[in-house]
């Protein structure tokens, strides 16, 4: 029996900042010569951001005092400890608020949910922020718990398949997927040009999602998922933790090993499915940047309007990590989006995460 995404939320910070303040906040953390400043004017400018959400943010969305201005060309702000500790404090309340709405959206009980799926790559601690879900929502003491992370971007995908198989064992109950980033945290002082674009793309948010086997005329049935290793490309996204916050790479590759790779992979998948690429009416594609997202709509020959809804999100939320995926979904879902539809969303690795929609 398939399962079906029953319910969709959303939670975002409640301070935020227009991404031309961003950048002069920015300013004085690089250090940054001349060069490298009208550097950073341009990668702010085309970043496709317009705004951004922060758990660190002031009321007013005012400079984050827990980052202070540096006060060495060798500072590198708090400690991933810091960082961390921050992390523990935050996360839950935003995870908390996506789950709530997202089971009010489901129209299910506490009691009706058997498993919950939580994603993050931006935090580690234990007990994890699932705890928390799981207390403040009232779901039984013996609902399974399964934590996703460090996949990045295409981590609510992961989530997703996980979600996936355990609705399908037990068809009675639902799962709950829970996706929650602080990216904010790993912001990075100094001026390195893979951590400059981190810094200009990345923001917080959380998202989660119901799946399970209840017939439902308007939910949408997931049928499939897909997952590809891109030949040759470790080295091309990476996610380590450092001394001073987690230290993105992504090399400038990305858009044409994604152009190079992705539509082949793509239609031996969705073949096996009885589709072809022009068969798929609705695209969810993860704007981890607008190279990126230009670089997937190019090999895929989509037209404007297919990302459009990727664009949006990346412009109002940024790039929020995991949950990203899920923000797109959520709008296309509610706008009553033509099916069939496909997901899709990079990682580490080079990886790539699909899931098939009916």
């Amino acid at each position: 029996m398939p399962t079906r995404i029953l319910g969709l939320a959303t939670a975002l910070p409640p301070a935020s900042v227009a991404q031309g303040d961003a950048l002069e906040m920015a300013i004085p953390f690089t250090r940054a010569t001349p060069e490298e400043e009208r550097t950073l004017r341009v990668l702010y400018r085309r970043s496709g951001v317009k705004r951004r959400a922060s758990v660190l943010l002031e009321s007013g969305g005012q400079a984050p005092s827990f980052f202070p201005p540096p006060v060495s060309a060798g500072d590198r702000g708090p400690s991933t400890s810091m960082r961390m500790a921050r992390y523990e404090r935050e996360v839950g309340p935003l995870a908390l608020a996506a789950a709530a709405a997202a089971l009010a959206d489901a129209g299910l009980a506490p009691r009706d949910v058997g498993q919950l799926v939580t994603v993050s790559c931006t935090g580690f601690f234990a007990p994890n922020f699932d705890v928390e879900v799981i207390k403040g929502l009232g779901l039984p003491a013996s609902t399974g718990r399964t934590h996703v992370g460090f996949m990045g971007c295409q981590g609510a995908l992961n989530g997703l398949r996980v979600a996936d198989a355990l609705a399908r064992r037990d068809p009675g109950r639902g799962v709950l997927l829970v996706a929650a980033e602080l990216c904010s945290l790993h912001y990075q002082y100094g001026f390195d040009p893979d951590q400059t674009v981190a810094n200009a793309l990345f923001a917080d948010g959380a998202a989660a999602a119901v799946v399970g086997s209840r017939e439902e005329g308007h939910a949408w049935r997931l049928v499939a998922n897909g997952a590809w290793l891109l030949p040759e490309c470790e080295d091309a996204m990476t996610w380590r933790i450092g001394d001073h916050g987690f230290l993105m790479t992504l090399s400038a590759r990305v858009p044409d090993l994604i152009a190079t790779h992705l539509r082949p992979a793509l239609t031996a998948w969705l073949d096996q499915h009885s589709l072809t690429l022009e068969d798929i009416r609705t695209w969810a594609i993860h704007p981890g940047g607008p190279r990126i997202l230009s670089a997937a709509s190019e090999a895929l020959q989509l037209p404007p309007e297919a990302t459009a809804v990727s664009r949006d999100v990346l412009a109002e939320c940024g790039n929020m990590s995991s949950p990203t995926i899920l923000f797109i979904l959520d709008r296309l879902r509610r706008a009553a989006a033509p099916l069939p539809g496909v997901a899709l969303a990079f990682g580490p690795g080079l990886s790539a995460e699909a899931a098939l929609f009916l």
